[in-house]
């Protein structure tokens, strides 16, 4: 029989303080709101209202690997914790669990800023995977993470799906290897998915929506509603034209909210005041795209070796399990 429970792994002074990180942020040479304040409960539901998009292909190609290689991952996994950063829904993680549970005896540990979130899919997964014992834990990665490092309950693996990595620049995404390698003990796994370098023109169409969608702009727009709830900003959401573009040299698509006119916007809540000329932006998101050899690398460096792969050419995306080698 399945159980279900919600750890707070941020204490109530601290959860969700985010304000100097914002803050910091913001004052960015183009400014920025940081990735996990889209993902409030209204930006989870615009979410996954773009993993349904007909041109948005990171979804489909991830739960195929997962439809036709779940046993086999489950297999090389080898323990019966698996953890999740940035779980959200669930739905493509359920195919894995499943086939986990089929072993042996698993608890899920899904991590995620949205107890909404967290609670569906707890529920969902209770009717869908009778076995399974779900702890939630509702909070941003690193105390996620720190709770799964005092947490020495046995055997670990963190899964990181949804090619989420790419959601960071390279120094938040360095930092991010180290807390996960630093969350694991030796032989622990690190399961990730990444999204691999592709065409521009194909990336663009992925990142907007296609004719009579607005998920992307709904999603997109959201941020400024959340800004304006948490700290007063008072960005009006007429005066802004969401929009993605892939960067070449960088390889990554960059998420932006245009100004279609000149504005001066106090952001109380802040301390701060954003000021726009017409046809400035702000960044609200990246996706990375990798070379396979180059991202093997990266992660070896802190303290990983790779086990295993399973990839799609087309369009290029990959799922790749490693182990921690050392402290």
């Amino acid at each position: 029989m399945s159980s279900s429970r919600i750890l707070a792994v941020e204490g109530e002074g601290a959860f969700w303080d985010d304000r100097e990180a914002v803050a910091a942020c913001l004052r960015e040479e183009v400014p920025r709101i940081p990735p996990w304040f889209g993902y409030d409960e209204a930006g989870s539901r615009y979410f996954e209202e773009i993993t349904g998009l007909p041109t948005y292909y990171l979804t489909r190609v991830e739960r195929s690997l997962l439809e036709r290689h779940a046993a086999e991952i489950a297999e090389a996994l080898g323990c019966g914790r698996l953890a999740e950063m940035g779980s959200g829904s669930a739905k493509k993680t359920r195919l894995l669990l499943d086939a986990c549970a089929a072993l042996r005896p698993t608890t899920y540990l899904p991590i995620d800023v949205s107890r909404e979130m967290l609670e569906l899919s707890a529920a969902t997964l209770g009717e869908a995977v009778p076995s399974l014992d779900v702890i939630g834990l509702w909070g941003r990665y690193e105390a996620g993470l720190d709770w799964l490092r005092r947490s020495p309950d046995g055997p670990l693996v963190v899964a990181f799906l949804g090619s989420n990595l790419g959601n960071t620049t390279p120094a938040e995404r360095d930092a991010l290897l180290g807390d996960i390698a630093a969350a694991l003990r030796p032989g622990d796994g690190f399961l990730v998915s990444i999204d691999l370098v592709k065409p521009g023109g194909e990336l663009v169409t992925c990142y907007n929506d296609p004719p009579g969608h607005t998920a992307f702009a709904d999603f997109r727009l959201n941020h400024l509603t959340h800004l304006d709830r948490r700290f007063g900003s008072r960005l009006r959401l007429e005066d802004f034209v969401p929009n993605a573009h892939y960067e070449h040299r960088d390889e990554v698509v960059e998420g932006h909210l245009y100004a279609t006119q000149a504005c001066t916007a106090a952001i109380p809540g802040l301390g701060l005041t954003l000021t726009l000329a017409a046809g400035d932006s702000i960044n609200v998101g990246f996706s990375a795209k990798f070379d396979r050899d180059r991202f093997v690398a990266d992660v070896g460096a802190k303290g990983f070796t790779a086990q295993a792969e399973w990839t799609e050419p087309d369009p290029a995306y990959g799922i790749f399990l490693f182990r921690r080698t050392g402290a």
